[in-house]
């Protein structure tokens, strides 16, 4: 895969985790912040002041989250339409998001998108 096109696909992917946080903001599901970054990062605060990074990797052609319980790596989706999964366990970056935000916030939350 090309840079650019990795580039293009990490950003779609960025932009609705970017979406799918707003919404759960708006909804006051939890407290919790987050901030866009240059170079693809999307940084999430937590109310106990632990974080979540979340960021593109070019030079793997993967999208990396960094969490309090560990470090991820996601592969873009092999179709249109897929999703980007864990490379260690195939769980899908919706879910592994999902499951940590709420580890983190200590709120059953769902990330959707």
């Amino acid at each position: 895969m090309e840079e650019r096109e990795f580039l293009a696909l990490a950003d779609a992917e960025l932009a609705q985790l970017e979406a799918a946080l707003e919404q759960l903001q708006d909804a006051g599901a939890a407290d919790f912040d987050f901030e866009l970054k240059p170079g693809g990062i999307i940084e999430i605060s937590c109310e106990d002041d632990s974080k979540i990074i979340v960021n593109r990797h070019a030079a793997a052609r993967e999208i990396w989250v960094a969490a309090r319980s560990g470090g991820f790596h996601f592969k873009p989706p092999a179709e249109a339409g897929g999703r980007w999964t864990n490379t260690r366990d195939g769980e899908d970056l919706a879910t592994a998001l999902t499951r940590c935000l709420s580890a983190q916030t200590g709120v059953a939350l769902r990330l959707d998108w």
